[in-house]
C-alpha cells in the first residue's frame, strides 16, 4: 500500500497537499466527520458507474499513471475533544469510495483475510472497531454504518437509501476474482487535501471548489452559508430550532419558498434561469450573519415558512372563508405567493385586518383570471406588486388596477374565447363549495354524435357554417355548466339537448344549471344569451379595482383613451395599433382613427353615423361646403377631416358608444409615462 506522497503549498490560513487518497484514508490518524450543514448523500447509480469505470481504466496502466479525483476540503474540528477533520467539501466522493471499498471487503473477507484486513483499515477507526472512519450527518450515520459494517437488522431488509442502493450496485458489479484489480485502481487515486486554518473563509473556499461537478442547489448553498462559521453547538441550535422547521414546512418546495421569500423581501424579480441566482440574492440581502442577528432573521424565516405551508395547504387555515380564498389563489399556481405571503403573514401578526386580506386575495384572483382570459402573460408581475404593497394598501390597489384588464376587454374575450379554469369560475359563480363533487359539462358536446340536436334538426342536417358556429362556442362560458359527479354518466349517455335537459339539468341542484332545465332548445343564439347573463355575474365576482388607469400592457379601452399633451421627442406616431372588434388596424394617430371609424360604421351601421351627425351638426355633410380636408363617403356624403384632435377623439368615443361597439375597441399607445 502506497504512502501519502506529494508536495505542499502553504498559505496563511490554508494548507494544500497532494496525497494518495487510499493512503490518506488508511492512516490511523484519519477520521472524518460530516458537519450538520452538509446536504444529504445523493450520488446515483450513474455516478457510481462512472467512478467504477475510471478505477478499472487506471488499474490497467503502470504505476506511473494515477487518477485525480479533485479536492477534498476540510477544517480542524473546533471541539478540542474530537480530533476528526470536519469535511466541508468532498462528502459525496469520499462516501461513495467508502461504499465501494466496503463492497470489496465483504466480497473477499471469507476468502482472503489479509486482503480484507487491508481494506478494513480504510473503513474502520483504529481506536474503535465499531465505528467507521467517516461519520456522516447524524441523521444518516446509523444507516451508513450499518451498510459499511454489515450489521443491518432484519427490519432493515426493505429499507431504501442511497447508501444501500450504491453499495448493492458495487456488490453486483465486482466479483471476488476482480477485487484485486479494483483495489489496484483504487490505490492510484489522488486528491488535493485542503485543510483550513482557524481564520480561513470556509464558505468562499467551498464555493470556489464547488464550481465543478454536480452543483449544490440554491437552498443547500443557503443552508451552508447560514451555518458555516458557527461552532458545532451553535450549528445544532440553528439547525434544530430554525432550519429543520423550515424544511418540514416547505418540503420539496423549499427552493421555491426561498425564491418567493426573497422576491417578497426585495421587491425584485429573482430569476431561476441562472445558477445560484436565489443564493446570490440571499447573500445580498444578508451580507453578515452573526449569531445574535442570525437568530432574529431565522425566526422570521421560520414564521414565513409556516405561512408558506398554509399557502401550499390552505386547509390548515382555521377560518373557512380564508382557507377557501387561499385555495382559490392556488388555482393559478404559485406566481403570486410572494405578495400573498406578505399579506397573510401581516394578518397572522395582527397588522392586516381580515377584510383587507380578503380584498388582496380577491384582487389577485381578478388580476390573474382577467389577464388569462384575454391572453396576457401573468409572469413577472409580482415583484412590482410587492413594491407597491410596501407603500400601503392604496398603492397596491392602484398597482393592481394598472395591469388588470377592463370589463370591456373581458366581455369580448368571454364571448368568443375558451374559458380558462372552468371548474373554478363556474364553481364561484354557482356558489359551489366542494369542487371535488362536481364536474364541468359542455351543454353542446365537444364531439357531438350524428344524432345530436339542440332544436328540431339533427347535427348532420346543419350546414357547415352552422356546425362551425357551434364548435366555436363549445368551450366558451355560455356553453359550460357544472353537474354533480353522479349525473356525469347520464350526461354522457344523452343523445340530444332535450335528453340531457330532462336527465341531468332538471335533476341538478346547482344554481348555474337552472336556466338549462327550463330551456326548450339549445342554439347558438341561446348560448349568446346565456353568455351575457354569466358575463354579468363574472364581472360582479371578479371585480376590477375602481381606479381608472391605462393598462400597463398598452391596450386601453377606447372609452378610457385620453388626448395627450404632446408626443415625446423622437416619437413618430401616437398609437402602435388599434384593435377593432378583433381586427388589428395599423392606425397611428387620432386623425386616422377618426377616419377609419366613421367610414367603417358608414358601411356597417350607417344609422348610427347619421343620427350622431344630425345631433352634433357634423362631421357628415352633403357637400364640400368650405375649403379644407374632406374625404368622400359616397357621391352625396362627405366626411370633414379638419377638426382638432380633441373633437375627433370625443366623436369616435361617442359614436362607438352609440353603436354599442365601444367595449370591443382598444388602442395601444406608442409611449407611456408623464409625457402622455
Amino acid at each position: 500500500m502506497s504512502n501519502a506522497t506529494g508536495s505542499s503549498s502553504n498559505a496563511t490560513n490554508v494548507d494544500a497537499t497532494a496525497v494518495n487518497t487510499v493512503a490518506w484514508l488508511s492512516d490511523p490518524a484519519t477520521t472524518i466527520v460530516v458537519p450538520v450543514y452538509q446536504r444529504q448523500y445523493r450520488w446515483d447509480i450513474g455516478g457510481c458507474e462512472q467512478l467504477l469505470a475510471d478505477i478499472r481504466a487506471v488499474s490497467e496502466h503502470d504505476d506511473r499513471h494515477t487518477h485525480f479525483i479533485g479536492s477534498i476540503l476540510s477544517s480542524v474540528n473546533s471541539n478540542p475533544d474530537e480530533a476528526a477533520l470536519v469535511l466541508i467539501d468532498g462528502q459525496q466522493r469520499i462516501t461513495t469510495l467508502m461504499l465501494l471499498i466496503a463492497a470489496l471487503h465483504h466480497t473477499v473477507r471469507d476468502s482472503d483475510q489479509a486482503f480484507a484486513a487491508e481494506l478494513e483499515s480504510v473503513l474502520v477507526r483504529s481506536d474503535d472497531s465499531g465505528r467507521t472512519k467517516l461519520r456522516p450527518h447524524r441523521e444518516w450515520a446509523d444507516v451508513f454504518e450499518s451498510v459499511v459494517l454489515d450489521r443491518r437488522a432484519p427490519e432493515d431488509a426493505m429499507r431504501e437509501s442511497r447508501f444501500d442502493d450504491n453499495y448493492a450496485f458495487f456488490r453486483s458489479q465486482v466479483q471476488a476474482e476482480e477485487a484485486p484489480r479494483i483495489w489496484r485502481g483504487l490505490q492510484k487515486l489522488e486528491h488535493v487535501a485542503i485543510t483550513l486554518g482557524a481564520d480561513a473563509n470556509a464558505q468562499q473556499t467551498f464555493e470556489s471548489l464547488n464550481s465543478t461537478g454536480a452543483p449544490l442547489r440554491d437552498h443547500e448553498l443557503i443552508h451552508n452559508y447560514v451555518l458555516m462559521g458557527l461552532t458545532h453547538s451553535e450549528q445544532i441550535e440553528i439547525e434544530e430550532q430554525y432550519w429543520l422547521p423550515i424544511e418540514e414546512a416547505t418540503g420539496e418546495q423549499i427552493g421555491t419558498f426561498w425564491r418567493h421569500y426573497l422576491i417578497m423581501l426585495t421587491g425584485r424579480e429573482v430569476l431561476i434561469e441562472g445558477e445560484r441566482s436565489v443564493y446570490d440574492a440571499f447573500q445580498r440581502s444578508f451580507p453578515r450573519l452573526e449569531l445574535p442577528g442570525l437568530r432574529e432573521h431565522a425566526a422570521e424565516w421560520r414564521a414565513f415558512a409556516d405561512v408558506y405551508r398554509t399557502l401550499l395547504e390552505p386547509w390548515r387555515e382555521p377560518d373557512a372563508e380564508l382557507a377557501r380564498q387561499l385555495e382559490y389563489v392556488g388555482v393559478f399556481g404559485k406566481g403570486m405567493h410572494p405578495l400573498v405571503m406578505r399579506a397573510y403573514r401581516g394578518y397572522r401578526a395582527g397588522d392586516v385586518g381580515r377584510d383587507e386580506l380578503v380584498e388582496v386575495l380577491e384582487h389577485v384572483q381578478s388580476l390573474l383570471l382577467r389577464r388569462r382570459i384575454i391572453g396576457l402573460p401573468t409572469d413577472r408581475l409580482v415583484a412590482r406588486m410587492c413594491r407597491a404593497r410596501e407603500e400601503g394598501r392604496d398603492a397596491l390597489v392602484r398597482a393592481i388596477a394598472r395591469i388588470t384588464p377592463s370589463d370591456e376587454r373581458v366581455r369580448v374575450s368571454l364571448k368568443f374565447g375558451e374559458l380558462p379554469h372552468p371548474e373554478y369560475v363556474l364553481g364561484r359563480i354557482a356558489g359551489v363549495s366542494d369542487l371535488q363533487a362536481v364536474g364541468v359539462d359542455h351543454v353542446f358536446p365537444l364531439a357531438p354524435s350524428d344524432e345530436w340536436s339542440g332544436a328540431e334538426r339533427a347535427w348532420t342536417e346543419l350546414t357547415e357554417d352552422e356546425q362551425n358556429s357551434f364548435r366555436a362556442l363549445a368551450p366558451t362560458l355560455g356553453n359550460l355548466t357544472l353537474i354533480e359527479n353522479e349525473l356525469a354518466e347520464r350526461a354522457f349517455a344523452a343523445v340530444t339537448f332535450a335528453d340531457k335537459r330532462d336527465a341531468v339539468y332538471a335533476r341538478s341542484d346547482i344554481r348555474i344549471s337552472d336556466d338549462l332545465a327550463d330551456a326548450d332548445e339549445w342554439t347558438t343564439a341561446r348560448i349568446a344569451e346565456r353568455t351575457e347573463r354569466l358575463v354579468a355575474e363574472f364581472i360582479r365576482v371578479w371585480k376590477r379595482p375602481s381606479v381608472v388607469l391605462i393598462d400597463d400592457d398598452g391596450l386601453t379601452p377606447i372609452l378610457d383613451a385620453k388626448l395627450r399633451r404632446g408626443w415625446p421627442r423622437g416619437w413618430q406616431r401616437e398609437f402602435e395599433y388599434v384593435e377593432y372588434r378583433g381586427e388589428h388596424w395599423e392606425v397611428y394617430d387620432v386623425k386616422y382613427l377618426f377616419n377609419r371609424i366613421f367610414k367603417r360604421l358608414w358601411a356597417d351601421g350607417r344609422e348610427y353615423v347619421v343620427d350622431y351627425s344630425n345631433r352634433r351638426g357634423g362631421p357628415i355633410y352633403p357637400a364640400k361646403a368650405w375649403n379644407g380636408h374632406w374625404d368622400e363617403l359616397d357621391d352625396e356624403n362627405f366626411l370633414y377631416m379638419g377638426w382638432d384632435s380633441k373633437y375627433m377623439l370625443t366623436a369616435v368615443q361617442e359614436l362607438l358608444d352609440d353603436a354599442g361597439d365601444a367595449g370591443e375597441v382598444f388602442v395601444k399607445y406608442s409611449y407611456i409615462g408623464d409625457a402622455m
